[in-house]
Formats: structure tokens, sequence, C-alpha cells
């Protein structure tokens, strides 16, 4: 049963939490706004548009920051509550320090619980708008693709484009291959390729058509041909935002997608799935390392415990960051990238948790 002293800590998290992820809204906003200003009014942003736009950044930047907001949140209260003496109270009472620890468990897990839905499918759907927004009144429309582009259309058929120019509608150096096994089959190249997207088909100019069948070559030349193929200019140019505006379901779906057309940067995709589980669970760790850090009475009172606790925010950040770029430049698994520094201050929070119990 959950008793008076539990909704009582329950109650001065909970009200902190959303105090200060209301705090950081407001101070994330106004940066975020003092930073775009010349550009909303340079591509003449109407004001509806921006309001819906931070409307959809505020679940962005707190959904980002939450493990954070936890934890300072946690070592807030906390150290207002040891220094006041409540803690010593509580403990004078008979009670344990696990059960001291039980509203820290249970508000944790609510908080974490919810933002891991809010993770997996609200901040995907609000980013969808926010970076719609972004991309029509704050970044320059992107003019060309990826060079080089190689892709694979289904396990027999593969496509490469030299450049694609999206202004001109033009792609140059075109070219697609049928291969079986280690047979080449067909191969059409062309000097210039064009999109229609109203009749979703492929121009190919001054086309070459090498047929293979046995020792049997077949070649034509054709001044112009029209295709069907299995992508659109879009999907030439690699835009690692689109990982953010994806459900889980349809980031799973697109992964699928393009391992199959051979993309090498995956792992970008799948540190963004990972870590939408990953970070509730530092949450959850980072609000036991809280309580234990900021549960005795110090020299130094609250500004001491908020002092450590934003140099753990860094080293937790620093290692998060380390981790990932492991991940994208040095093959490292992106799962294990994304759960070491929630491995590493699990310890930590076992460690202090026992050295509290002694």
């Amino acid at each position: 049963m959950i008793k008076k002293l539990d909704w009582y800590i329950i109650k001065k998290f909970l009200g902190t939490f959303v105090y200060a992820l209301l705090i950081m809204a407001v101070i994330a906003s106004v940066i975020d706004y003092s930073e775009k200003a010349k550009d909303f009014v340079q591509h003449k942003a109407p004001l509806s548009a921006q309001i819906t736009y931070y409307q959809n950044f505020i679940p962005h930047i707190l959904a980002l920051l939450f493990a954070l907001f936890i934890f300072i949140a946690t070592i807030f209260f906390t150290s207002k509550m040891a220094y006041k003496s409540e803690i010593i109270a509580i403990l004078a009472t008979g009670a344990s320090f696990n059960r001291f620890l039980r509203p820290y468990f249970i508000g944790a897990a609510f908080i974490c619980t919810i933002f891991l839905a809010v993770n997996h499918w609200i901040v995907p759907n609000a980013n969808k708008k926010r970076i719609d927004f972004e991309n029509k009144y704050v970044h320059d429309a992107v003019a060309y693709s990826d060079h080089n582009v190689h892709l694979r259309l289904s396990p027999t058929q593969y496509v490469y484009v030299q450049n694609y120019d999206y202004a001109a509608n033009s792609g140059y150096r075109f070219s697609a291959e049928t291969v079986n096994g280690t047979l080449l089959l067909e191969k059409i190249t062309a000097d210039r390729i064009s999109y229609d997207s109203v009749k979703k088909e492929w121009t190919l100019y001054t086309v070459v058509i090498r047929k293979n069948n046995g020792l049997k070559e077949d070649l034509q030349i054709l001044p112009e041909l029209k295709k069907k193929y299995p992508f659109v200019p879009k999907d030439l140019y690699d835009d690692v935002d689109v990982k953010e505006t994806l459900t889980t379901p349809e980031l799973d779906r697109f992964i699928a997608q393009e391992k199959l057309r051979g993309r090498e940067s995956l792992n970008i995709y799948y540190i963004e799935k990972y870590r939408r589980t990953a970070q509730p669970a530092a949450g959850f760790i980072l609000c036991i390392i809280g309580v234990c850090i900021s549960c005795r009475r110090v020299r130094g009172g609250s500004g001491l415990h908020l002092a450590i606790g934003i140099l753990v925010s860094a080293v937790y950040m620093l290692l998060l960051q380390l981790s990932t770029t492991f991940s994208t430049k040095a093959d490292l698994s992106p799962m294990i990238a994304v759960w070491i520094p929630n491995f590493i201050f699990g310890i930590v929070a076992f460690v202090l948790y026992r050295r509290q119990i002694k």
C-alpha cells in the first residue's frame, strides 16, 4: 500500500520534476527563437506556424534531456529534505533506507514508463511537424543529392547515380544492373535521368542496354527510355534527420528498407531506435544515484549537491557521445554503444546504494 510518507515524497518528486520541465521548456524556446528569429523574418513564417512549431519543439527538447531533468529534480528536492532534517526524522522512526527509497522507485517508474511511450510514438510525430517547419522556413532547400549513390532495389537489381540536381530534376551517369548470382543479365546505362512525380516513372536519356544470355550479348541504343524503379529522387540523399520523425514501427520498416538498399550509415538509425528505450532506463538509474548523493546533510547544502549533479550529468552526456561516436565511426554495436553509459552508471548506483545501506 502507498502510505502518507510515500505520497509526500511522490508529490515532491513529481512537482519538482514538472516544474523543472516547465522552466527548461521556456528557456529552450527563448534560446531557440533568438537563434531563428532572423530566419523567421527572412522566410516570412506566419505567427500561427511559429506557435505550432514551438508546440512540437518543446516535446523534442524535453525528451532529449529527460534523464538529466529527473536526475536534477531528484537531487534538488531530496537535498532540501536533508537540509530540513526530514530524512533523519524518517529514518529515526525505524524505517529502513530501502523503505525510504520506495516512493522514489514508484515515482521514477511512473515517469519513465510515460516517457518510454512518449519516446517511441509521441515525440516522432511532433518531430515530423517540427522538421517540416524548419525545412520550409529555416533551412535552405537541398540542391544536390549525395555523390556516387549505390542502391539495391531488390535481391537482383542494383542502380547507381553519380549525382542528382533537385532544382533541374536531373541525375547524371545512371546505371541499372540485373544480376543473378555472379551472372550479369542486363545492364542499362544513361547519360541523364529525370523523374515524373505524377506518373511515378523515370525517363532515361541516351540509353545503352546490354543483355547477356550465355555467350550471346545483345546491344541496344535508344535516345530515350521510360522505366519504373522503386525509388524516388529523395532516396538519393541520406537525410539523417528522418530518423527522428519515424515512430519505432516505422523506423524498423525504414531500417529494413535501407538495409536492402545497401545503405552504409545504418548505425545512426539503430542508435536512435535503442536510445528511445535506454533513455528512460537512464532516468531511473540516475534517480537512484541522485537520492544516494543528496540524502545526507552536508556543508554547502543544496548548492553542493546540485554542483555534483551537474558534474555527473556532464560525465553521462560525455560517455553517451563517445560511445555513439565509436558506433558510427568505428562500427561498435549500436545497442552496446547506447547502453554503455547505463551499465557504467548502473554500477555506480549500486555502489552508492550499498554504501547508504551500511
